[in-house]
């Protein structure tokens, strides 16, 4: 049955009505006329890919960019199973007999799935309860008159209700205080499952509550990484993300136990536990309090009884829940961040490049690939143990530069990448090879793209470890082109990447993917099939018929000989047309982001400026005198005109920076020669919110940390770096044996370094660090920096 026939035997399954709520809640969060959105959704519902309805459909949207799109297609996405879920819940209460109009109505205003569980939890369908035996049983009565008349004696009253027990299923009545028990089950689970209740006590624990994590005995060595998590504590609702998910991943792995709590205090120190605040909380919500009435000391053990055994259990649990959600999407956002920037990293262009992949004793695989990436010679060399043939090595090597060209050399950053560095650098000193230069390359991912079924069909003759080495000398060719053949999620600059859902993971990843192929535009004459895969409205089946099409007959002359692929209609032509570029093809408009329904646009610029295209692109002057207002009409609006106009005065212009590389320091090629003081330089391999990562050349990266990152102020590090950035920076601190480097991009100051507690690294944060991967975490007693006046007095108060 499809979801369309479920919603049909749904009586409360009205789409006009939830069209209309999903609308006006995304009009209210995106702070846009709901006409604008309209006008989106139903663009993305016929079809319509982001990347096209941000660059070409911006009279229909209002100009909405890319990332309110994306936002809008989270959240559309949302709300449509917030819709579909509450048609469900109602149904459901209905079906029961128990859908007041009161009810109804709280239900259709609610905009929180959490919420709408919250009202759905005391009708939801479930096992028998004692709650449940006890009303059978006749109890329900008892436990309304002690509720509602706290005078009464609760075992008199009890007394009333004792009765043969009928059967061993049944609830226990045959004593006054087994009807007590019963009376305390009917209104703990009252209590538990009421929405007026359980919302403010969840949002209280969440405000309140620590995250407390501890060592399970006997795991000290099998748990060495997560030894800042051994004795931590920290505020529930002030967790960061990378912390909170390092805790987690401990509880996972059975190296920890997490739970939430109050924080401990000092020895000696007499404090209320957090069981005791919860149920004078609870008190208070439910309006009773003890004045000595005769049921009070019952009902005050009942409302302990209710958090005990009813609350405490399945808050913490749902805010467990709600903290890794939370965690895993700014983790996401991380990956997607850095992704995005890894992807859009300077390309090196149309050089010949060779791509070392380094290896000790299965020695470095070396490929030549020419300046269209096409692999020209391949060889393995073996400079180190057993074999130590440095002269052969560099004989092969010198003999490759000369043969092909060579003019860049790409090392990846693996397993003695430093050591093949110096043997590239000792190349470098006597090649006969002029601009000849070297640079290390992630080689993330590299591995997953030589086993793939990809490279098979790429390089079948080809051994699966000589493939690796032809990723990493692309890469540097043109990184997005690269790259797009490696599952995202492969290519390493995410923390926690396997931890967090992957379902959302791969959405968002994906999205990022597409959105940087269609920023920066594809060579549809040269483009693999993976990389037009990505191009708005192509699948990869379109992808592989466009390739075949192009080995059959030839280079595309046009973007119009694109309608001649087996399977591309008018639709994916209209998507993917303006994202597919054309050098020296028929028309020179082809190798631009000018989309052909614009080409009778640039007809009436053309006739405006008395040039014929060849003399106008790229003309800036001419095109400057031009007023977009003249060529406003029906067809084309004020949007088109003046994007048409910024292309071709800058005709298919690359979003990306320009290439250079890193000067790494001579001679430092290991942790243990690093030393506090030292100046370097580095590339940004990863990037978090609280610091970034940079690459030395001594096969670990180190960390600024954010308080290190300028003489102000930084939020998120994300403010200054982005990852594939060159950074100038300063050792500060050397730990060997933990391998972690310290490093700063602020100026030296002597005094504020004396000032450092030994192992700190912020002046305002706690110490971060780098765990399972790119990532921090926080010891609970890590000295406090002197700077922050505040949290020192709160660390010596502690003490004392």
């Amino acid at each position: 049955m499809t979801a369309a026939d479920t919603a049909s035997q749904n009586p409360y399954a009205n789409p006009q009505a939830a069209a209309r709520r999903v609308l006006q809640a995304l009009s209210a969060e995106l702070q846009l006329p709901a006409q604008q959105i309209q006008s989106a959704i139903e663009l993305m519902d016929g079809g319509a890919t982001v990347p096209f309805i941000a660059r070409y459909r911006k009279e229909v949207t209002g100009g909405m960019s890319d990332d309110h799109l994306r936002t809008l297609e989270e959240r559309l996405l949302y709300l449509r199973e917030l819709e579909d879920r509450r048609a469900v819940v109602l149904q459901s209460i209905a079906e029961q007999g128990k859908l007041t109009p009161e009810l109804q109505a709280a239900i259709s205003a609610t905009g929180q799935k959490q919420e709408l569980e919250d009202l759905y939890l005391p009708y939801k369908p479930r096992r028998v309860t004692r709650a449940q035996k006890a009303r059978e049983a006749g109890l329900e009565p008892l436990a309304d008159l002690l509720w509602l008349q706290p005078q009464t004696d609760p075992l008199q009253a009890a007394a009333g209700f004792v009765r043969p027990q009928d059967s061993t299923e049944a609830a226990d009545t045959s004593t006054p205080q087994s009807c007590l028990d019963g009376a305390r089950d009917i209104l703990s689970e009252r209590w538990a499952e009421a929405p007026a209740v359980v919302a403010p006590m969840r949002e209280w624990l969440w405000q309140t509550g620590h995250l407390i994590s501890q060592l399970r005995a006997g795991k000290e060595q099998e748990g060495a990484k997560f030894r800042d998590y051994f004795d931590y504590a920290e505020p529930l609702d002030k967790v960061p993300s990378h912390r909170a998910l390092a805790v987690l991943r401990g509880r996972a792995q059975e190296v920890l136990d997490a739970r939430i709590d109050l924080p401990p205090m000092p020895e000696g120190t007499v404090a209320p536990t957090l069981a005791a605040l919860a149920e004078g909380r609870l008190a208070v919500l439910l309006g009773w309090s003890h004045q000595g009435r005769a049921a009070d000391d019952w009902l005050r053990r009942a409302i302990q009884w209710t958090w005990k055994v009813k609350l405490s259990l399945t808050l913490e649990r749902e805010l467990l829940s709600r903290l890794r959600e939370q965690s895993e999407a700014v983790a996401i956002d991380v990956f997607g961040a850095n992704l995005r920037d890894l992807l859009l990293a300077a390309p090196a262009g149309p050089k010949v490049v060779m791509g070392l992949d380094p290896g000790i004793r299965t020695g470095v695989k070396v490929a030549v690939v020419d300046a269209t990436g096409k692999l020209l010679d391949t060889a393995t060399v073996y400079p180190f143990e057993p074999r130590r043939d440095v002269q052969g090595a560099l004989a092969t090597l010198a003999a490759l530069v000369q043969r092909h060209g060579v003019q860049l050399i790409s090392i990846g950053n693996g397993t003695a990448s430093r050591e093949t560095d110096l043997l590239a650098a000792e190349l470098l000193r006597n090649a006969n090879q002029p601009g000849l230069t070297k640079l290390t390359v992630s080689e993330a991912g590299a591995s997953v793209y030589s086993a793939s079924s990809l490279a098979s069909r790429e390089f079948p003759d080809l051994d699966v470890s000589l493939r690796g080495a032809v990723s990493i000398a692309r890469r540097v060719q043109d990184p997005l082109a690269e790259l797009v053949k490696i599952d995202p999620k492969s290519i390493g600059v995410g923390q926690y990447q396997h931890d967090v859902n992957q379902t959302a993971l791969s959405r968002k990843l994906d999205a990022i993917v597409e959105d940087c192929v269609n920023a920066v535009g594809v060579d549809l004459n040269t483009a693999s099939a993976p990389l037009l895969a990505r191009v708005a409205g192509l699948s990869a089946r379109i992808a592989e018929q466009i390739v075949l099409h192009r080995d059959q007959t030839g280079a595309f002359a046009n973007r119009e000989a694109l309608k001649t692929v087996r399977g591309l209609g008018d639709k994916t032509f209209e998507q993917a047309a303006g994202f597919l570029r054309i050098n020296g093809g028929d028309n020179p408009l082809d190798r631009t982001g000018v989309h052909p329904e614009s080409y009778p646009l640039v007809e009436k610029v053309l006739a405006a400026a008395g040039q014929p295209i060849s003399l106008l692109m790229g003309n800036r002057d001419t095109l400057q005198r031009l007023r977009p207002e003249q060529f406003v009409d029906d067809r084309f609006g004020a949007f088109t005109v003046r994007d048409v106009l910024a292309e071709l005065e800058k005709p298919g212009r690359d979003p990306r920076p320009e290439f250079r590389t890193a000067k790494l320091l001579v001679g430092v090629h290991d942790i243990k020669q690093l030393e506090a003081g030292m100046q370097l330089e580095g590339t940004v391999t990863n990037v978090t919110a609280f610091g970034a990562f940079v690459d030395l050349g001594v096969h670990q990266d180190g960390l600024v940390h954010v308080s290190q990152m300028a003489q102000r102020f930084v939020n998120d590090a994300r403010e200054v770096v982005k990852t594939g950035d060159i950074v100038k920076v300063r050792v500060v601190e050397v730990d060997v044996a933990r391998k972690r480097i310290a490093l700063s991009m602020r100026p030296a100051d002597p005094a504020r370094d004396a000032a450092r507690p030994q192992g700190g690294q912020g002046q305002s944060r706690p110490r971060e660090r780098q765990e399972g991967g790119r990532t921090g975490s926080h010891r609970a007693g890590a000295a406090p920096s002197p700077q922050n006046t505040a949290m020192a007095a709160a660390f010596a108060k502690l003490k004392r």
